[in-house]
């Protein structure tokens, strides 16, 4: 059903018509494009990007004004706000598997800290993932945590599941669930605030029944 300010097509429709074209307006901007329901909303790929997404969303309301006002330029040359172009940009280098950065540009002038334990303790159809960083840096932001269904994998940004802030010497914990009954491993990346991935960390494993 499509909402009108005025006769239907209008400039001002909202919604979606005959399970095909969907009408909305974004930053005062109408726009209409094609309905599209994803086969797999839960793919692996989705989830990757669901997860950088949502660390970079709950991180951009505590960063500086400084730190913000490095976006302004870039927000200014694509006509969207500071928060869009510093979402916009990271989940290129996301997608490209190039770590967040807080300031644009990214600096990669850091070094991401190893010094860390990981554990996956199971649960019923969940398993809690822990990270500890023993002696991490203030110059470490998050870390990525991956997940799949055979040992030894490598680490990309398709097999993320979360991405949380790290902290010296505090535990991050992440609860995985719901779980299908099998055996799943998980691996982790640091990342620094100007955008540099560690190296991948240390696997661990739990089995769900």
């Amino acid at each position: 059903m499509v909402k009108v300010a005025a006769p239907a097509l209008s400039l001002d429709a909202s919604g979606s018509i005959a399970g095909a074209m969907t009408f909305s307006k974004w930053k005062g901007r109408n726009y209409v494009r094609m309905l599209v329901k994803p086969a797999n909303p839960k793919s692996a790929a989705q989830t990757g990007m669901r997860a950088g997404m949502k660390f970079l969303s709950q991180n951009w309301t505590v960063r500086s004004a400084a730190e913000k006002a490095t976006w302004e330029d870039r927000a200014e040359a694509i006509a969207v706000s500071p928060f869009n172009a510093f979402t916009k940009y990271n989940l290129t280098r996301w997608r490209n598997f190039l770590s967040p950065t807080k300031e644009d540009p990214a600096a990669e002038a850091q070094t991401a800290d190893l010094n860390t334990a990981e554990g996956a303790s199971p649960g019923e159809r969940q398993i809690s993932v822990v990270f500890t960083a023993a002696n991490i840096t203030t110059q470490n932001w998050g870390v990525a945590i991956y997940r799949e269904l055979v040992t030894g994998f490598t680490c990309t940004w398709d097999k993320c599941i979360a991405v949380l802030p790290c902290a010296s010497g505090g535990a991050v914990v992440y609860v995985d669930s719901p779980l299908e009954p099998d055996q799943y491993f998980y691996n982790f990346k640091t990342f620094t605030e100007d955008g540099v991935w560690s190296a991948d960390l240390t696997e661990v494993n739990a089995t769900v029944t």
